[in-house]
């Protein structure tokens, strides 16, 4: 063990003085136990995500599709490989409505969007969320 030297500054306060490799270590294993303490939060969030059932992804596909500019929506609707009409009528809603919804012009209520998760046979959080 190396030397270690203590000095009593004259307000009472103790200092310890460690060779500099010992330092480097000490500095080190903060950095790393920081690190590990992330990477578990991370994980604990992650667990978290699983058990709400929020770990769904969207398909490749869909995602391609809202990079391109789609509405999660439309992208939806061409993935299952539906027109606007197909879908109005599976979720019992009119064409012009399903439209609306796609272009932004409306929003629709958290009802109204189970039901076309529901034609669409997906998750209804990545319609509501």
């Amino acid at each position: 063990m190396p030397k270690i030297q203590i000095i009593t500054t004259p307000a009472g306060e103790e200092l310890v003085v460690i060779p500099r490799a010992d330092y480097d270590a000490l500095v080190a294993a903060a950095a790393e136990a920081e690190e590990d303490a992330a990477e578990i939060a991370i994980y604990d969030e992650r667990k978290a995500e699983l058990a709400a059932r929020r770990d769904e992804r969207l398909p490749p596909e869909v995602s391609a599709a809202l990079l391109r500019g789609d509405s999660l929506l439309k992208a939806l609707r061409n993935w299952r490989d539906m027109t606007q009409l197909q879908l109005a009528h599976g979720a019992n809603l009119g064409q012009g409505y399903v439209s609306d919804l796609e272009s932004g012009r409306r929003k629709g209520t958290p009802e109204t969007l189970a039901l076309i998760a529901e034609a669409l046979q997906v998750d209804p959080a990545w319609l509501t969320s």
